[in-house]
């Protein structure tokens, strides 16, 4: 088993460092500007010493300490800005894909490769967010960063453990024991106590966006599934599904390495 583990490990990391340069491509969007960065406000947000905010795009936050880790990378240094609309949120950010300059790397894909954030599921461009998740993967399998401590990713059956990080971004993983539509909501169940195990839900009205992006919600039951996003409290742990992103399946050769399996936790 330890064999299974290292070989699967080192596959990860070899990809990465034999798609370097595909990353950078996968994410290459147009030049929004550059400049120095004066502050780091939290984990995805810095301030450019000419006042504009830049809010990093494609990445959820990861636990409490991700504006260190940020800051490290980029406090006092110069920064170019590429994304494919430079068009600032509600806030006045401006959302960006950053690198620092002359560096082909953006710093979203070195706080996931270090384990310091995790991807956001509204990364609209496939071949990036695809990118993203291969760098996440590498610090899950090297068990960097927030992937260091085996609550990271959370055991769908540990109820409780979910329920404790409401209100955050989280990664969920477990099999699914049925997949049904009632009503308006279509319902991913991850147990049979519908009212009390993790479930995912999906508006009726979301299901041709998800189909459309080759999601089959039918043929989920009985697979093993990665899903991502804010935990709710709806009777039970809920995510509620609004992009494809936000649900994975897992392959057959990662169901097989024993150590990429959360642990159960408890309920």
């Amino acid at each position: 088993m330890n064999r299974r583990i290292s070989v699967t490990f080192c596959c990860a990391v070899l990809l990465i460092a034999s798609s370097g340069g595909k990353l950078h491509a996968a994410c290459e969007f147009a030049l929004q500007g550059e400049g120095r960065v004066s502050d780091v406000i939290d984990m995805r947000t810095f301030r450019l010493d000419d006042g504009r905010e830049v809010r990093l795009a494609a990445i959820e936050p990861a636990g409490d300490r991700g504006r260190e880790a940020l800051a490290s990378l980029i406090d006092g240094r110069d920064v170019t800005l590429h994304g494919p609309d430079d068009r600032p949120d509600r806030y006045g950010r401006q959302p960006a894909f950053a690198f620092l300059k002359g560096s082909e790397i953006s710093i979203q894909s070195e706080l996931l490769t270090r384990g310091e954030a995790l991807v956001s599921p509204a990364a609209a461009d496939k071949a990036c967010s695809a990118a993203l998740l291969a760098a996440e993967a590498t610090a899950r399998a090297a068990s960097r960063g927030i992937w260091a401590s085996s609550v990271a990713l959370k055991n769908a059956e540990s109820t409780d453990d979910i329920l404790a990080g409401i209100g955050r971004f989280a990664v969920v993983e477990g099999t699914v024991s049925s997949a049904r539509l009632a009503g308006a909501v279509f319902y991913v169940n991850f147990g049979r106590r519908w009212t009390q195990d993790f479930a995912v839900t999906i508006s009726r009205r979301i299901i041709p966006s998800l189909e459309s992006a080759g999601v089959d919600l039918k043929s989920l039951k009985n697979k093993r599934v990665r899903v991502r996003g804010w935990i709710e409290k709806r009777g039970g742990p809920r995510i509620e599904v609004t992009h494809a992103g936000q649900i994975e399946l897992i392959a057959a050769a990662d169901i097989a390495v024993k150590g990429t399996m959360p642990r159960d936790e408890g309920k």
